[in-house]
């Protein structure tokens, strides 16, 4: 399969939604090793550590991720009749999702001992959090936010661009006030803002995405942010590579 014509389809595929709203290419500040057998559904930064969730049913696993060589530090394994999908961290838990299974799990930091389980209706996608809620995705066009203690809805968004709906939102990352979310076969980044669900603009990771990209299933996923250096990170499933990313101005090559 030529994964360029794949990327560059799903770039097309996803362009009229993206042609009325600006566009943000990315420069690399620095790369990183990544487990290339790590099929990534959820990631984000914490205390100078990724923690890293992996999906497929028998290889599920949520991990601590020493950055600068991609060492695996510590790591649980899922029952294998699940299929990992998004985390995030709310205070000294990671809370975790599953596909279709509407299990999740609530686990200690940083030793990710079990603590809970707990359900959910529909699909479970990506994680995230803002100051006061928990975000989920399920696929749809729509975003849950969730009661951090209850994990139960508050209130749903619908997301959107220039009016129409967006589907197969993946994984979610608070950033600066916006939630960045993958869309699943494509190599573009959304920027959503979270009080009425609509896409600000658009991060393309295509050309990371072409050097990355080793079957039609290892598409971009994976977004965390560290707050506190302004330091924003990119990756893939099966991607060799983690990357630290500055964005450009919109509309610069």
């Amino acid at each position: 399969m030529n994964l360029r014509f794949l990327a560059l389809a799903a770039l097309a595929f996803a362009a009229p939604i993206a042609a009325a709203l600006p566009v943000q290419k990315v420069d690399v500040v620095n790369a990183y090793p990544h487990d290339r057998r790590a099929f990534t559904e959820g990631l984000f930064f914490r205390d100078g550590f990724f923690y890293e969730s992996t999906g497929l049913e028998g290889r599920s696993e949520i991990r601590q991720v020493r950055i600068a060589d991609g060492r695996v530090i510590r790591s649980i394994t899922l029952p294998s009749r699940l299929f990992g999908e998004g985390i995030v961290d709310w205070g000294n838990e990671l809370i975790s999702l599953t596909w279709q299974t509407g299990i999740g799990f609530r686990w200690s930091l940083p030793g990710l001992a079990k603590r809970g389980e707990f359900r959910y209706p529909g699909e479970g996608w990506g994680l995230t959090r803002s100051p006061r809620e928990i975000v989920m995705s399920d696929g749809t066009p729509y975003l849950r936010f969730l009661d951090p203690r209850t994990l139960k809805v508050r209130r749903r968004v619908q997301v959107t661009a220039e009016g129409s709906p967006i589907k197969n939102i993946n994984e979610l990352e608070w950033v600066r006030g916006e939630i960045y979310a993958n869309i699943w076969y494509t190599s573009l980044i959304a920027r959503i803002d979270p009080a009425t669900g609509k896409v600000k603009g658009w991060i393309d990771i295509t050309p990371l995405a072409e050097k990355n990209m080793s079957s039609s299933e290892a598409v971009a996923n994976g977004i965390a942010y560290d707050a506190k250096r302004g330091r924003l990170f990119v990756t893939g499933k099966n991607w060799p590579m983690l990357y630290e990313v500055r964005l450009k101005p919109a509309g610069a090559p």
